[in-house]
């Protein structure tokens, strides 16, 4: 890989892992709220916490492939490209449904699929795609 290529490719996984970051400390954050008001039933349900759960377990892993492949593992970009599109896809469900969420957490799962969909389209676009391709 050239120094111009390396470069940019720094660049991009930098925004990758800042907004793979941001979905896993907004998920946290959600999960933390849903234990304290956990006594509040028009508030936390258990679809509520189940949900929760396990955005938080796919914020984790992808955390994780994100790093992998800002090193270079090839797999690991396919994971976090496979994973990041199938939580978007996900998440358009929840907000779109109604049903078993409450209206705060569709504008959580609002704000975690804005920081997806930049992940994805990173992650998709022809410079990263071609950068593994080629090694």
């Amino acid at each position: 890989m050239d120094t111009e290529l390396a470069a940019t490719h720094s660049a991009a996984f930098r925004v990758v892992r800042a907004l793979v970051g941001g979905y896993l400390a907004l998920s946290v954050a959600t999960v933390v709220a849903v234990f304290v008001l956990r006594h509040h039933a028009s508030v936390v349900t258990d679809a509520v916490w189940v949900r929760t759960v396990i955005v938080v377990a796919s914020a984790a892993v992808m955390t994780s492939f994100a790093a992998r492949a800002a090193r270079g593992h090839g797999r690991s970009f396919l994971r976090l490209r496979i994973v990041s599109a199938v939580m978007l896809v996900a998440i358009a469900v929840i907000i779109a449904i109604p049903g078993d969420f409450p209206v705060w957490l569709k504008v959580e799962q609002g704000v975690c699929g804005l920081l997806l969909l930049g992940v994805a389209l990173v992650v998709n676009g022809k410079h990263l795609r071609s950068a593994f391709d080629r090694g």
